[in-house]
């Protein structure tokens, strides 16, 4: 049985991350994947299960080649996590802008 992990477990490793842009385009085999990188492949193996497991890969057997292709929906739940403290820092930001913007007319008028 297949133990589902958080998307966010997924994108917390770098090497994951890259993995994830190289399927993104395209599907790639283990071995392709597996070549660009300076770990062994057991480690690559681990991270492509990681990946499997938050349901961001999917591998199809094709003849001898398991290839990896990515299933990026997942990452909604990333990007939605996200959007509020987007929304938080463009409100600090907004802020900042009317307080340069008061400070500004201030010098301008003399005070």
């Amino acid at each position: 049985m297949i133990q589902r992990r958080d998307v966010f477990q997924a994108i917390a490793d770098p090497t994951r991350r890259q993995i994830i842009n190289m399927v993104a385009d395209k599907p790639l085999n283990v071995n392709t994947i597996a070549d660009s990188f300076d770990v062994s492949r057991q480690a690559i193996s681990l991270h492509i299960k990681i990946l499997i497991e938050c349901e961001l890969l999917k591998i199809k057997k094709q003849g001898r080649e398991r290839i990896c292709e990515a299933q990026l929906d997942p990452l909604n739940d990333v990007a939605l996590w996200l959007d509020n403290y987007r929304k938080h820092f463009e409100s600090k930001l907004d802020n900042l802008e009317t307080y340069l913007d008061k400070l500004k007319q201030e010098r301008k008028n003399g005070k």
